[in-house]
């Protein structure tokens, strides 16, 4: 009879670990970043059919890299929650800590009790009436909670992606900008990397918005702010008239 295989409590979790944090890295990574009228969301997703970012409740979007399947069925859940809460008490009472708060209970039960860890990280962001009342959480794959300002970068090379915002970033961007800066951080995963419109997810969270704040941007909205972003950035001091024709 051959003797059971035992592994330490600590060890188990530490493999857990890696195998959920290399998941993740292998994916392509999504930046969050506050802008001067919400808060922007940018994926490097040439996908059309599976989105990284979505929309959960009246002011309160989602973004994830991952597997997709279960950062699907987090996004689901999600707004499940949000419905439920919405209906019964008030559509005030869906915040974007109550959220986090969910998906850390289930990340983190996932993690403990289940042998797989899911593959995930997620940003569940609430647009408030100014910017600093703007809420950014970040989720790791073990339910941990993170209270974020400014910009985020997660998945993929998500250390050399930070960098490039944390050089870039600036309070109170345009949209053009902040998305140039977004693109410009994305490209850092790779030396030759170049990002059309066609293969970037782009949504904002936007507090000017009458009752949807969210908006996906189509290719040819997003291909019009970067031209926008590089007239003005060429055109030192210029008011990048040049790039801003719809």
């Amino acid at each position: 009879m051959s003797m059971p295989f035992y592994v330490s409590p600590e060890q188990q979790m530490k493999d857990k670990a890696d195998y959920a944090r290399k998941g993740i890295a292998r994916g392509r990574s999504v930046v969050v970043l506050q802008y001067e009228d919400g808060i922007l969301f940018v994926a490097d997703n040439p996908s059309r059919a599976l989105h990284k970012i979505s929309e959960i409740y009246d002011r309160i979007a989602f973004a994830a890299v991952g597997k997709y399947n279960e950062f699907e069925n987090l996004r689901l859940g999600g707004v499940r929650y949000a419905d439920v809460n919405g209906y019964q008490y008030d559509r005030r009472d869906v915040t974007a800590r109550g959220l986090a708060n969910v998906y850390a209970q289930s990340l983190g039960t996932i993690f403990t009790e289940t042998n797989k860890p899911y593959e995930v990280e997620l940003v569940v962001a609430e647009v408030g009436d100014s910017a600093e009342t703007d809420q950014i959480y970040r989720l790791t794959f073990d339910g941990s909670v993170a209270d974020e300002h400014g910009y985020v970068a997660m998945g993929g090379q998500a250390e050399a992606v930070a960098q490039v915002l944390k050089e870039r970033y600036r309070e109170g961007m345009p949209l053009a900008e902040a998305l140039r800066v977004a693109v410009r951080s994305l490209e850092a995963q790779d030396a030759d990397r170049h990002l059309e419109a066609k293969s970037l997810e782009v949504a904002v969270l936007d507090r000017h918005r009458e009752h949807r704040l969210f908006k996906a941007l189509p290719a040819a909205r997003i291909e019009r702010l970067l031209n926008e972003a590089d007239g003005a950035g060429s055109g030192e001091g210029s008011e990048g008239s040049e790039g801003s024709e719809e």
